[in-house]
């Protein structure tokens, strides 16, 4: 598997998709440019998708700013020795902190994020969701945004499913699994995939970029 790293690996991996899925060249057509966007894949880039969630851009922001002063270097013995009181000082809720622990747990354990962008993307996933506090849409975006993975498709993100349902002119959004049934198709370029729908996304609604926070 060629992980998505550059914008040269975006170009080839559309050019395989749009050879595999070709009734896809008028979605690629109107989405324009495709996103790459990587952060670090590493606790620090886990939990900066760990903190957006369920909160506005600017105070996932705001937050994250807080705890990179907090937990510096940030790497599992930081994360172990920081108190729960100082963690929701900056920001956290209880159930954020809870995901805070689980994760440096299996740090601790031997887990190893980067290394996952070797697995096949089922077996990546199930590594992530198997940590207490981190779901499915949060394990995908990882594998997607932090380890540039090639074959994952978000099939819990409302954006991606909507942009399905424009595309294909169906008369309802597709529930998760009629979304995961047609994403089977664009294996194994289903990283690609989803930047493309996220674009198109953007295209037909104009808001902001169509992307995850």
């Amino acid at each position: 598997m060629q992980c998505i790293d550059t914008e040269a690996d975006l170009s080839a991996g559309l050019a395989r998709l749009l050879a595999i899925a070709p009734e896809l060249a008028p979605v690629a057509e109107r989405a324009g440019p495709l996103p790459l966007r990587r952060s670090s894949p590493d606790p620090k880039g886990l939990l900066r998708i760990v903190t957006a969630q369920q909160v506005s851009l600017a105070s996932a922001a705001a937050i994250f700013s807080r705890l990179e002063t907090l937990l510096d270097p940030f790497d599992p013995e930081t994360l172990s020795k920081t108190e729960d009181a100082e963690l929701a000082a900056a920001g956290l809720s209880r159930p954020k902190i809870a995901t805070v622990r689980a994760v440096s747990e299996a740090l601790g354990d031997g887990l190893d994020l980067a290394g996952l962008a070797d697995l096949p993307g089922e077996e990546a996933h199930s590594r992530l969701v198997s940590i207490k506090g981190i779901g499915p849409w949060s394990a995908d975006v990882f594998l997607l945004f932090c380890l540039g993975h090639p074959d994952i498709f978000p099939v819990g993100d409302l954006a991606l499913r909507e942009a399905v349902r424009h595309a294909f002119s169906l008369n309802v959004r597709p529930d998760q699994r009629e979304t995961r049934v047609r994403a089977e198709a664009w294996r194994p370029c289903r990283g690609i995939a989803a930047r493309l729908f996220w674009g198109y996304y953007r295209s037909v609604t104009g808001r902001g970029s169509g992307l995850p926070a």
